[in-house]
């Protein structure tokens, strides 16, 4: 919400709709948002024209959003979850899947809405995977609270296709003002609507994959769409001591490790193996001759 001072309708009983905008692209964050207000305002609700984000045109959706926001009788907040964040959450060595991202940000704006003291009584919510295990995952976590979980909530709910409105518009500004951190020459955004299908989505990502950087920090590259674009990418050589089985180093033991994928697997390399058990001698010890001491005379 714009305010900080809560209106009185929040100690009524309140119901909130949550949704999605951007769950498929390639390219942006996902957006998570959220709308809410008393149970006694559903019925003007209803008549204000929400509707599934995806049926409306985009001026219409964006008049849709101006009207909510200033609508004393409306709250609404969002959760946008960079790319970066995406592809790193999908790859660390503990996998978390886009499912677990999206019940989690779900999660994150009932305790937000609840923490402001707004009085939930009822969650509507738009399901990702199983809708019933969704639902008692919800209720588990909040159980003063009554959830709703379908398919094709957006459609069904006023409240939903308001949140609806607010995580599209949300992420369709995002995308439209984001600024790219790299300074690469002949980089450009005219990358399309970010989805892999899109023709200019994939022109785009083959114009701006680079073969020692990767991609730019826009692309989610967890996604299966940018596989194609790592045969072309440079080998990276990684140099390794030999040791002995006492630890010891040897110089002539010197050999190179080639390293001829992006590493985005969980395989853990011998050097890594090597590395994380403390044997290993860093670089900056090698050229000082510098040697480990157990014992002192």
């Amino acid at each position: 919400m714009g305010s900080v001072d809560l209106p009185c309708w929040v100690s009524e009983p309140c119901m909130m709709g949550i949704d999605e905008a951007g769950r498929g692209p390639v390219l942006g964050p996902m957006v998570y948002g959220c709308l809410y207000c008393a149970l006694s305002y559903q019925k003007t609700l209803a008549s204000l024209e929400f509707a599934d984000s995806k049926t409306l045109k985009e001026e219409k959706r964006e008049e849709l959003f101006e009207n909510l926001k200033v609508d004393e009788s409306i709250g609404w907040a969002v959760d946008i979850i960079d790319p970066k964040e995406l592809s790193a959450k999908m790859l660390k060595k503990t996998k978390i899947n886009l499912n677990e991202i999206s019940h989690d940000s779900a999660i994150g704006l009932v305790a937000k809405v609840l923490d402001m003291g707004v009085l939930l009584t009822e969650v509507y919510v738009d399901t990702v995977g199983d809708a019933e295990k969704y639902r008692i995952k919800l209720s588990e976590r909040f159980p003063g609270v009554k959830f709703v979980v379908a398919k094709k909530a957006d459609s069904l709910y006023p409240v939903v296709s308001g949140a609806s409105i607010v995580a599209k518009v949300t992420r369709d500004r995002a995308l439209r003002d984001w600024v790219l951190d790299e300074t690469a020459e002949n980089m450009h955004r005219n990358f399309g609507s970010g989805y892999p299908g899109d023709p200019e989505t994939k022109a785009w990502l083959k114009d701006h994959a680079h073969s020692v950087f990767g991609f730019p920090t826009l692309v989610r590259f967890s996604w299966g769409t940018c596989t194609p674009y790592f045969k072309d990418i440079v080998e990276v050589v990684w140099e390794s001591d030999k040791l002995d089985e006492d630890g010891t180093n040897e110089k002539s033991g010197k050999r190179q490790l080639k390293l001829g994928s992006v590493g985005f697997t969980g395989y853990k390399r011998k050097t890594e193996e090597i590395e994380s058990s403390g044997k290993g001698r860093c670089k900056f010890f090698q050229s000082r001759k510098l040697e480990q001491i157990a014992h002192f005379k």
